[in-house]
This record gives C-alpha cells, structure tokens and sequence, in this order.
C-alpha cells in the first residue's frame, strides 16, 4: 500500500469515526436491527435448507422474534418492575432487622458500629424512593408533553422490527455487496479477517446470550420452588452478569441468600438457595456452554468487561451495543498481528 493510499485510509477511518459520534444519539435503533439479524441470521439459513423461500424463512423468524419482545414488554418487565418496586419498600424493614439483630453482635464482637448508622440509611433510602417516583413521573410528563420526544420514540419503536425485518430478508446481499468491494490484492486477508470475527462473535454472543436466557429461567425457577419472593429479579440479574464466568454464580447466591435470610429469618432457604445455584452451575458446565458457546470463547473476560465499561462511557447505550463486536474484532487484528511479528525479520 502506497504512502497516500495509507493517509487516504486513515483519513477515511478518522472522518468515520468523527461521523459515528456525531450520529451516536440516532444510531441506536439501527444498530439494535442490525445486533437482531446478525443473531437470526443463522436461523433463516437454516430453515432455507429445508427448501423454504428467504422471504418465508425470515417471515418465520420475523414473527417469532416479535413475540418474544412482545412478552417481555407485557410480561417480564411488568413483573420485575413489581418486584424492584417491593424491594424499595422492604429495604427499610431489612435495615431494621439488620440493627434489631446484627447490630448487637456486631458491638459484642468489637466491630465499631457507630460507624453504620441505619437510621440514615433508611431515611436516605425512603427519600431516594420518592425521588425515583417523581423522576418518573416527570419523564411520563416530559413525553407526554413534549411531542417532539414522543415522535423519537415512537418513531425507534417502529424502526427496529422494520430495520431488522429488511437487514434479515438482504442480509446475504449486503454481505455480498461487501465482499465484492473490497480491494482485490486484500480482499482474502480482509475475508479470512471477517470469518475469524463472525466465529468469535456468534461463539460468544450467541451462544452466550442462549446460556444467560437459560441460566436466568433455571435460576428463577429453582428459587420460585423455595419461594422467594424477589426470584424473578435475582435469577435476571444473575442470569445477565454470568456473562463473566462464576460472576453470576457469586452474585446469585449473594443476592438471593441475602433476600432468602431477610424473608425467612432462617438458614435452611439460605442453604437451598446454595443447591439451586450449585445445580444450576453444574448444568452450565456440563450441557449449556459445550453446547451453546464451545469450550473457547476467545474474549478475556476482563476484555469482556473492559469494552462493555469503555463503550458505554465513550457512547453510551450505543457504545454497549458496539463494545462486544469491536472487542472481538480488536481481538482478532491483534491475534493477525501477533503471528505476522513472530514471522517478521524483527522478532527472528
């Protein structure tokens, strides 16, 4: 590549870059379509093998994705907004168990709990409540005020299943078009590139989100037998961070042995919340990540961590969406340029 090819390059990656974060606050519903087909993608292939048109496939496809939203808009998050709200409420109550109890023992021990004031906390609590509740009521007011708001929202809400729906139906298309515009003298490095990054990304976004969507239905369900009241919203929060190996089972039994103590005021759900999790794990390990994820994702989970972090303070919600993808394809040149300085005459 010529000196002025390069600058013209870096001039190109700059100019997109300085784009990307100017169009940043209107980029989210497309890339929302564009994360949806890329993981649909797959499936529409599938039901193409078995002799079914494109159209009819991502039809398919199309119908059962919209009623997966569908239920968790009018299911799921109804009911663990329920629950987010009860916790609030009882807050107080387990800070009042906490100094009733804990508070004694704590002095008895030596610990300085003049350092815990849980009077505080409580007044701090009940007062954060009320401000979340007036916060919310000004955002239903500012929407319900402000047209121009409302018509953005309206407006994302009807582009992503459209996005989604034509990306679907042209994804082979685009992806042609996009390979026969790279440059010929490149063009197998940049193909062999692409595959490496399409592997990473379907091993680890794919497959994982199936083990999180599996390990939340096992962690709710399993805590619902014990009958724990908040199961939903610890086995979705356990569920969502195992994304990091043993995260999510720390954080689980954490959450719910917590939640299971102040319930109960005993220690067997306590120890039944360890089974659940216990069970739970041993099911990931054994039948969920071979099948899903592989036994090598190739994302560091601090990697994993880092770019979710990263993209989110750089870009916000957009950047969370984009953090994984780049990671994997920062993972991938980075692999590409390891080997190419142990071949150089530098390294040898």
């Amino acid at each position: 590549m010529s000196d002025s090819n390069k600058l013209f390059s870096l001039l190109a990656l700059v100019l997109f870059g300085w784009l990307f974060y100017l169009l940043s606050p209107v980029l989210m519903p497309f890339l929302v379509a564009t994360l949806l087909a890329y993981l649909a993608d797959p499936i529409v292939d599938k039901l193409e093998a078995k002799k079914l048109s494109r159209t009819l496939s991502v039809s398919i496809v199309f119908l059962v994705l919209s009623f997966v939203v569908m239920l968790l808009l009018l299911v799921v998050l109804p009911l663990l907004a329920r629950q987010i709200g009860a916790l609030f409420q009882k807050l107080p109550d387990y800070l009042t168990f906490i100094q009733t109890h804990f508070t004694p023992w704590l002095a008895n021990k030596g610990f300085p709990v003049e350092l815990i004031d849980v009077e505080t906390l409580k007044r701090a609590l009940t007062n954060y409540w009320a401000e979340v509740g007036q916060a919310a009521g000004g955002v239903v007011s500012y929407m319900t005020q402000s047209s121009m708001a409302l018509l953005q929202w309206l407006a994302n809400l009807v582009l992503i299943p459209v996005v989604t729906f034509y990306l679907l139906r042209d994804w082979d298309i685009l992806v042609a078009r996009f390979r026969e515009l790279l440059p010929r003298s490149n063009s197998d490095t940049i193909v062999k590139l692409s595959l490496e990054c399409d592997e990473m990304l379907a091993e680890f976004i794919r497959g994982q989100v199936m083990v999180m969507v599996a390990l939340a239905t096992i962690y709710t369900v399993g805590l619902s037998f014990i009958g724990l009241e908040l199961a939903l919203l610890v086995g979705v929060i356990a569920g969502i961070v195992s994304f990091v190996p043993y995260l999510g089972l720390i954080v689980g039994i954490a959450l719910a042995g917590l939640a299971a103590f102040f319930q109960f005021h005993e220690w067997l759900p306590v120890l039944m919340v360890v089974l659940v999790f216990g069970v739970a794990q041993a099911i990931e390990g054994m039948v969920l990540t071979p099948r899903f994820v592989g036994e090598r994702i190739g994302l560091h989970p601090v990697a994993v961590i880092f770019s979710v972090l990263a993209g989110g303070q750089l870009f916000g919600f957009t950047g969370v969406l984009l953090a994984l993808p780049v990671a994997a394809v920062v993972m991938v040149l980075l692999r590409h340029a390891h080997k190419q300085y142990l071949d150089s005459s530098l390294y040898t």
